[in-house]
C-alpha cells in the first residue's frame, strides 16, 4: 500500500495565484471597459441626463444578480463558474449545453466588441481615425491578450491589476474634477425623461455591468472561494457602480445630452477639456485605450476553465479539454480566433445590444436553476424571485424598444440563439453515436467466440 500523501489543504491553498482583490478587479476591468465608454452616449440618446440613475438602476438589478452567484459559487466552487451552477440546477442537458454555447459565443462578442473599441481610440492616436488600422490593432490586441492567458491567470491577474489601479484612479479624477466645475443646473431632475425612457436605457446601461460574471470563474484559483468568491462580487460591483455614477454625473454637468450623444465614444475625452485642457483629453483617451484592453483580458480569461470543465462534462467536444503545444488551451484560442473573425467580418456597432440581450437570457436561467438548489445555498428565495423578474422585466422592455429600432440585432439574436441550439444538438448526436459504437465494440469484444 503507498504511503504518499498528497499536498496539505494549507499547501494547495498557498498555490493558489489569486487574491480578492485581483478577483474583483477582473471582474471591474471587465464591466468598466466595456461600458462607460462606449455606452454613455447611446444611454444619453435614451436617458438624457438622468443617465446617472439608469447606471443605479442596472447595477442594482445585476447587484440581485450578484447576490445569486455569490451564494451559488460559495456553495459549488468550480472552474466552470456560472455554467457549474446552471448544470447544478438543471443536470447536464440539453439546456445546460445550449446555455454553454450561448455564453461561450456571447463571450467572443462582447470581446470583440470592445477591441473594436480600442482600435477605434488607437487608430485615432496613430494614424488619424484610418479604419482599417482600427481593425489592425484590434485584432492585436486579442492577439497580445491571448498570450498573456497562455500565459496563466498569475499574470492575468498581475496585469489586469494594474490595468485597473490606473483606470480607476484617472476616472476618479476625472469625477470629482468634472463634478467640481459642472454645471448643477444641467442635472435638474425637471430635465429628465418619462418613467419610460429611463427604464428603457437600463437595458443598454445592464451591458456595462455583464462582466461581473467573469467573476465566477476565479473560484478555482482563490484559497478559499466559499468565503472570497462572494467578497470579490460585491466588491466589483460596488466599485463599478460609484464609477459609472460619478463619471456620468461629471460628464452630463459638463455636455449637454445632445453633444455626449454626438460626441459617442469620445465624450468623457470631451468633457474632460473645459476644465483640463487637451491635456485632459489625452488622458481620458490613454484611458480609454487601458479600460478597452482590460476589458479583453477579462472576456478571454474565462475561456480556458470553463471549456476545459465543459469538454470534461460531455457538454464540448473532448478537444476544447487539450492543449495546442503544452500551455495553450483549445477553448482559449478557438474563442481568440472567432473574436477576429467577429472583428474582422462583421459591423459591431450594429448589433452593440446583442451581448445584454443574449447575458440577459443567461443570468435569468441561472437564477432559475437557483431555484432548484437554494435550500443547498442557503439563498433567500424571495431575492432571487425578485432577481428574475427585474432581469426578465429589463429583457422584455428592451425587446420592445431597442430591437423594435434595430432589425439587424433582433436577427443576430434569433441566429445566435438558433446557432447554439444547432451547435448543441450537432455535437450531442456525435458523442451519442460514438458512444454507441463503442458499447457495441465492447460487446462484440465480449462475446464467446
Amino acid at each position: 500500500m503507498s504511503t504518499e500523501q498528497g499536498p496539505s489543504p494549507a499547501a494547495a491553498a498557498a498555490k493558489k495565484p489569486m487574491s480578492v482583490t485581483q478577483a474583483s478587479f477582473i471582474g471591474v476591468g471587465a464591466m468598466v471597459g466595456a461600458g462607460i465608454f462606449a455606452l454613455l452616449g447611446a444611454a444619453g440618446a435614451v436617458a438624457g441626463s438622468a443617465v446617472w440613475l439608469s447606471f443605479v438602476i442596472a447595477g442594482a438589478i445585476a447587484a440581485l444578480q450578484g447576490y445569486s452567484f455569490a451564494k451559488l459559487g460559495s456553495t459549488y466552487p468550480s472552474s466552470g463558474g456560472m455554467l457549474t451552477y446552471l448544470a447544478k440546477g438543471f443536470g447536464e442537458r440539453r439546456i445546460t449545453g445550449i446555455v454553454s454555447w450561448l455564453f461561450y459565443m456571447t463571450g467572443a462578442i462582447v470581446a470583440a466588441m470592445v477591441a473594436t473599441s480600442f482600435g477605434g481610440y488607437a487608430s485615432a492616436v496613430v494614424t488619424g481615425d484610418d479604419p482599417l488600422w482600427a481593425v489592425v490593432f484590434a485584432v492585436l490586441l486579442v492577439v497580445v491578450m491571448t498570450g498573456l492567458n497562455i500565459v496563466g491567470s498569475t499574470a492575468v491577474a498581475r496585469v489586469q491589476s494594474v490595468i485597473v489601479k490606473v483606470v480607476l484612479a484617472i476616472l476618479t479624477l476625472f469625477a470629482v474634477v468634472t463634478i467640481a466645475n459642472g454645471d448643477a443646473a444641467m442635472l435638474d431632475p425637471g430635465g429628465y425623461p418619462g418613467v419610460r425612457e429611463i427604464i428603457s436605457s437600463v437595458a443598454l446601461t445592464f451591458f456595462a455591468f455583464l462582466g461581473f460574471g467573469v467573476i465566477t470563474f476565479t473560484a478555482k484559483d482563490l484559497p478559499q472561494p466559499v468565503r472570497q468568491l462572494p467578497r470579490a462580487m460585491y466588491l466589483a460591483l460596488g466599485i463599478a457602480t460609484a464609477i459609472y455614477v460619478a463619471v456620468s454625473v461629471g460628464v452630463f454637468a459638463t455636455l449637454t445630452a445632445d453633444e455626449v450623444v454626438a460626441y459617442g465614444a469620445t465624450a468623457l475625452a470631451e468633457a474632460a477639456k473645459p476644465t483640463l485642457g487637451q491635456t485632459g483629453y489625452v488622458l481620458m483617451v490613454i484611458t480609454a485605450l487601458l479600460s478597452t484592453a482590460g476589458a479583453v483580458n477579462a472576456s478571454l480569461y474565462p475561456s480556458a476553465g470553463m471549456t476545459r470543465h465543459l469538454a470534461e462534462v460531455g457538454q464540448f467536444p473532448r478537444a476544447f479539454g487539450r492543449n495546442i503545444g503544452r500551455r495553450a488551451p483549445v477553448g482559449l484560442v478557438v474563442m481568440a480566433v472567432l473574436t477576429i473573425f467577429m472583428i474582422v467580418a462583421l459591423d459591431l456597432n450594429s448589433i452593440a445590444s446583442l451581448g445584454s440581450a443574449v447575458a440577459l437570457l443567461i443570468f435569468s436561467a441561472v437564477t432559475v436553476a437557483h431555484f432548484r438548489t437554494y435550500r443547498e445555498t442557503h439563498a433567500r428565495l424571495v431575492v432571487l424571485v425578485i432577481a428574475l423578474i427585474t432581469t426578465l422585466g429589463t429583457f422584455v422592455v428592451f425587446t420592445m424598444t431597442t430591437l423594435v429600432a434595430e432589425p439587424k440585432t433582433a436577427l443576430a439574436l434569433v441566429v445566435i440563439l438558433a446557432a447554439a441550439v444547432v451547435f448543441d444538438l450537432i455535437w450531442k448526436r456525435m458523442r451519442d453515436r460514438g458512444k454507441a459504437r463503442y458499447a457495441r465494440h465492447d460487446d462484440s469484444a465480449g462475446a464467446p467466440g
